[in-house]
């Protein structure tokens, strides 16, 4: 589809008695970061590792519109290499001009400045997350395919990914982001694909994905609570309070999270139709 960076549609794997993917169609486009989200064995790495070519289809289609950036949720790089012979390898198979000045951009990009002598096997778990990552955005991609980049990361390491993912935004780089931090993925991410066993059971922006949650009142004989109002409602309900003579000290209108979103759709595909669990064949 023109003017997308990755276009899937209809995708399907089927392993040796295990469907990891039951036709998902998503899409990705130019400056768009898609959080992708889901439990363990839900497929969202089979689907990464197809869209990047490391495994085929059983059905359907996976197209990238230009170059791609991949990072891993299991990677190693050799342990004695410098974070400098990394990336050269990096460049040499991205066919990358850029030679040392990008090789040096790109590690001051991920917190690495300084650090291009420095061996692998010397570096931090974050540290090698970090390289990773650099490794990624070597030559000229179009879109990045990142699989759990932030799980050896400390909070300030989260955050610095986060200031580059932006970054790659406003430069016009799609990203699919693999990820089970929900608040990462919530704070970042323009919208969220949910997979759980196999299927796709929830799409949209996280304001999309979040419902309001009611609006509570808190008053001097205690909170009251209006589980189906808005913010639109809000100033009604106080005024109506208050014409009957109650105290309001505070008003709060409710939404939920993308948590509450992701434990919905994925426990709404898990039951059957008497609305206990599903059996699955292994």
């Amino acid at each position: 589809m023109a003017g997308l960076v990755l276009t899937i549609r209809a995708l399907r794997k089927r392993y040796t008695g295990t469907d990891a993917l039951k036709g998902v169609d998503l899409d990705v486009a130019p400056g768009e970061l898609v959080g992708l989200l889901g439990p363990n064995g839900a497929g969202k790495s089979t689907l990464v590792k197809i869209a990047c070519g490391l495994v085929n289809p059983t059905s359907g289609t996976a197209t990238i519109t230009g170059d791609i950036g991949y990072l891993a949720e299991l990677f190693r790089f050799p342990d004695w290499a410098t974070a400098d012979e990394v990336l050269t390898l990096h460049q040499d198979l991205a066919r990358s001009p850029g030679g040392a000045a990008e090789r040096a951009r790109l590690l001051d990009r991920v917190g690495l400045p300084g650090e291009a002598g420095r061996t692998v096997q010397t570096m931090s778990k974050g540290m090698q997350q970090r390289l990773g990552l650099a490794q990624a955005m070597v030559g000229t991609p179009s879109i990045l395919l990142l699989d759990e980049p932030t799980s050896a990361l400390d909070p300030a390491g989260r955050h610095q990914v986060r200031e580059v993912l932006e970054e790659l935004r406003a430069s016009g780089v799609g990203v699919l982001l693999n990820s089970h931090l929900l608040s990462e993925v919530e704070l970042v991410c323009d919208r969220v694909a949910i997979i759980a066993r196999g299927e796709l059971v929830a799409a949209g922006t996280p304001a999309e994905l979040s419902n309001a949650g009611g609006v509570e009142v808190e008053t001097a004989a205690g909170p009251r609570h209006w589980p189906d109002a808005g913010r639109e409602d809000a100033p009604r309900i106080v005024a109506e309070l208050v014409a009957a003579g109650e105290q309001v000290y505070g008003v709060k209108v409710l939404r939920s999270s993308l948590e509450d979103a992701y434990l919905k759709a994925v426990k709404t595909r898990a039951e059957g139709p008497s609305g206990g669990e599903r059996s699955e064949t292994r």
